[in-house]
């Protein structure tokens, strides 16, 4: 199969866009085909998001060419793009928090039925046939607020089905979603593309561009780099198109000196989310925490910081007990937490570069009361300069950061605090090749000089080439702890889905 002919569904051509003297796209170029799944890759700042704005009716674009359907387009609003057919699932959910699953996913197109009431009844019903045909269970009727990630992001996938787009953007669709989950939404995708939609899927993550699209475009600094078979490319091809350069490493683990326990964890358990949880981690040492999503490893994580409660069991910090429920001394006690979801947990997006990375030493920024700004930037600019972070200023707001640069922050804000043990979630969710390596090479720095690290990641790759031992968890229990040499991808899978009696010793 080569690169589909005819008049394509949705075509950029050389279209370009400025913010003032930033070009963040400068020669944007893309072409989208009824039956077709076509992939857009590339680094974080290549201009992938720019390209979807502009679809989306977000963003006007300066210069070039958009047309749907062989005829010109230029979108004024959200609204617009939508009239026209073209459904967008950005890589983080949208939801209104204190709404129900059913009125989030028909927010602003409810159905009028007699009298010119709302269609509760018709909104419900229609949810359950979308849930039903994703293949998950999720409750029509509760609210938003609380859903994991996972669950938030099928709810803007049911959304999107249920405007019967012609165009279905899907930037990083699959970034908090299990195997199986995945699966689903392929399924789901294919048969879209096979219904005669035109699909663009964004993804870091190239098993699944691979297995899923038919066409790839490369981007690399806001251009348009080339548009290659999937079948006909490889991944290093795709790679070096992308940073312009080969990445041999993208796991570079050193060899560091373990020393003695830093985190111990006796016995913790928290009912209905995780029984029995025991594990050291010593320093100078990377332990990564597997499983598949729901297994509890986020929800332990977040215990031993003292964000969630725990029933039993105890957390100790270099031998040291620490209270439950009260992260701010664990902080204190020199434990960093880098969150999962690093937009609604862990930045003030609307803050600058420099407030949120001062955000967790503040109290050691005070002067007679007071906090200059001069003193929050020399202590921010250490760190921002030492993680690499692109940005304009410091005083830019982090809600206008590239995803990887917005992980860099979270990083650089918790490193300040000099912890002895840094716990990491998901380190490089929806970020690009090169910056991954970039958070790995640090990751192995800090190990080297003595920080304990706990990393929870759904990556195997990434658990494979960066942890010294694999622990992991099915349905709230520990099933195996695997040392760096035993650990292969099928000993992690057998140990993530099996429960820890049907595990062999």
């Amino acid at each position: 199969m080569g690169i589909p002919g005819g008049t394509p569904t949705l075509e950029l051509r050389d279209v370009s866009k400025s913010f003032g003297a930033v070009v963040a796209l400068r020669n944007g170029q893309l072409a989208l085909h009824s039956g077709s799944i076509h992939a857009v890759v590339g680094e974080n700042g290549a201009g992938k998001s720019t390209l979807v704005k502009i679809m989306a009716g977000l963003y006007s674009r300066d210069a070039g060419v958009f047309e749907l359907e062989g005829e010109p387009v230029a979108f004024r609003s959200t609204a617009d793009s939508k009239a026209a057919g073209i459904a967008v699932i950005y890589q983080e959910p949208t939801l209104f928090p204190d709404l129900s699953v059913t009125e989030n996913v028909f927010m602003g197109r409810q159905p009028v039925g007699r009298f010119g009431r709302i269609d509760r009844a018709a909104m419900r019903a229609e949810v359950i046939s979308l849930m039903q045909r994703l293949g998950v269970a999720i409750d029509p009727d509760r609210p938003a607020q609380g859903l994991s990630i996972a669950d938030q992001q099928i709810i803007e996938i049911a959304k999107a089905i249920s405007l019967d787009a012609k165009v279905l953007i899907m930037d990083e669709p699959t970034a908090a979603l299990s195997g199986v989950e995945v699966e689903r939404l392929f399924a789901v995708a294919r048969s879209l593309r096979d219904e005669g939609r035109a699909l663009m899927f964004i993804s870091h993550r190239f098993d699944e561009v691979f297995s899923l699209c038919d066409t790839i475009t490369v981007m690399r600094d806001g251009s348009y780099v080339s548009t290659v078979v999937t079948e006909q490319a490889t991944v290093p091809e795709i790679v070096r198109m992308m940073v312009g350069r080969d990445v041999h490493d993208l796991f570079p683990k050193l060899e560091a000196e373990i020393g003695e326990p830093v985190l111990q964890v006796r016995g913790l358990t928290s009912p209905g989310r995780f029984a029995d949880i025991s594990f050291d981690v010593r320093a100078g040492e990377i332990v990564a925490l597997a499983g598949l999503v729901g297994a509890g490893r986020s929800e332990v994580a977040r215990a031993v910081f003292g964000v969630d409660p725990y029933t039993e069991g105890e957390v100790l910090l270099n031998g040291v007990a620490l209270p439950k429920d009260r992260p701010a001394e664990a902080m204190k006690a020199g434990i960093g937490f880098v969150p999962e979801d690093r937009r609604q947990q862990g930045l003030v997006l609307e803050s600058g570069i420099a407030t949120n990375i001062t955000d967790a030493i503040r109290g050691r920024l005070v002067n007679a009361g007071l906090i200059t700004r001069k003193r929050e930037n020399d202590a921010a600019q250490e760190w921002a300069r030492a993680l690499e972070v692109k940005a304009a200023a410091l005083d830019t707001p982090a809600g206008n950061l590239s995803g990887g640069n917005q992980q860099k922050v979270v990083l650089a804000k918790w490193l300040a605090t000099n912890p002895v043990l840094l716990i990491i979630d998901e380190p490089t969710r929806g970020i690009d090749v090169g910056t991954k390596s970039e958070v790995h090479r640090r990751m192995s720095e800090l190990a080297c000089q003595g920080l304990a690290i706990l990393m929870i990641s759904s990556e195997l790759p990434e658990v494979l080439g960066m942890a010294d031992r694999v622990l992991v968890m099915h349905e709230g229990r520990l099933t195996a702890e695997l040392p760096r040499a035993e650990a292969t991808p099928e000993s992690v899978m057998f140990a993530a889905t099996h429960n820890p009696e049907e595990v062999p010793a």
